[in-house]
């Protein structure tokens, strides 16, 4: 690609959007474009008309989604079929409609079958049923990457779909009810610590960068343990939803984001079929998963967040709410075979993360 070509990133104030973003800046593109919600409502078909008609875009890059972890999931399912389904329609169709060179889409992993065999390749998908919790959610993202495919089998575009493992860094949506696992274990642990230190000038300087249920820093003592209290955090103890016995796997969103540049400027829809194999000559299935193949259990993982804290209290697993899915791990052969390979591990990205969290919450 060329360094100057105008390349729109939809969502690129979000966790993913904004490390694309960031990995674009960092090896020399200079002409991007980004719109906030309140710029440009990638739910109103008219105005996602009117922008593609001014701007023009070469390449598009679909990161905006409505997201959230098990609860977000459970909870919004009419949001999360509806403005997905919404946004990819109206970012595909005004992307075909403008002759946009390539667009790369950004899915889920949760795109794959409750029971699906582990590690889950890209032909698990659509092979038995979904895990019910994000059933809405998977099933608009499947509907997306299916967009994709059927677009370059019928017109010959170059729509590449990845297929992110679950995400974590810097812009985490770190909401108590609303966030992902690694960034609400964390805020939770996080906030835990503080209680149990007494420090409640802390938790006002964290709930006022981030309110809880219109909670603040100017509450009271006893108000801000309340609340707390309401999420399972205690002065000795923090409660998480599940067994803590399901597996997971996670991937750096800096780490994402070099893959799916690295996709973008090597990899086009004809490389894909020209390397894979179709039963009967049905092509599907090309979409690439993006992971690092490697899993860990919810409870090794709080124990990770716990130690990079230094929390010493107590986790305690609530076996009445559910675990989800017990294993999501990723085949990332097909990545593999294309020529990368992520760098940062837990661990460090955990680290990091925290790191982030606190400078943000000053």
């Amino acid at each position: 690609m060329d360094k100057k070509a105008k390349i729109y990133i939809a969502g690129h104030k979000g966790l993913v959007g904004s490390a694309i973003w960031s990995n674009l800046v960092s090896k020399g593109y200079t002409n991007l474009v980004g719109k906030t919600r309140s710029e440009l409502d990638l739910l109103d078909c008219v105005a996602a008309q009117k922008f593609f008609d001014d701007e023009l875009p070469e390449y598009v890059i679909l990161a905006a989604a409505c997201v959230g972890g098990i609860i977000a999931n459970n909870t919004y399912r009419a949001d999360f079929i509806y403005q997905n389904l919404q946004i990819q329609q109206n970012i595909i169709g005004e992307s075909f409609k403008h002759h946009v060179k390539k667009l790369l889409f950004l899915g889920s992993t949760c795109i794959y079958p409750k029971n699906a065999p582990q590690p889950m390749k890209e032909s698990a998908l659509l092979t038995s049923s979904l895990e019910y919790t994000n059933e809405p959610y998977a099933i608009a993202k499947i509907a997306g990457l299916k967009m994709c495919e059927s677009f370059n089998l019928q017109y010959g575009t170059n729509y590449i779909a990845v297929m992110p493992t679950n995400l974590y860094g810097p812009q985490d949506n770190f909401h108590l009810e609303n966030s992902h696992v690694i960034p609400g274990v964390m805020r939770k642990i996080h906030l835990a610590k503080r209680l149990m230190e007494k420090d409640f000038d802390g938790i006002r300087k964290d709930l006022t960068a981030r309110p809880v249920n219109g909670v603040n820093g100017n509450a009271s003592d006893s108000e801000l343990i309340s609340v707390l209290a309401n999420y399972g955090i205690r002065d000795s103890a923090v409660s998480l939803w599940g067994t803590g016995s399901a597996m997971r796997e996670f991937l750096w969103s800096e780490d994402m984001a070099d893959a799916c540049v690295y996709i973008l400027e090597r990899v086009d829809f004809t490389n894909i079929t020209r390397a894979t194999s179709f039963d009967n000559g049905e092509i599907r299935n090309c979409h690439i998963n993006i992971g690092t193949g490697k899993e860990l259990s919810i409870k090794n993982l709080t124990q990770i967040i716990s130690q990079a804290i230094g929390y010493t209290g107590e986790i305690c697993f609530d076996s009445s709410k559910p675990d989800g899915a017990m294993r999501k791990l990723t085949d990332v052969g097909k990545l593999h075979s294309l020529g990368w390979h992520h760098k940062i591990e837990i661990e460090e990205g955990i680290g990091r993360l925290y790191e982030w969290y606190r400078e943000s919450n000053c």
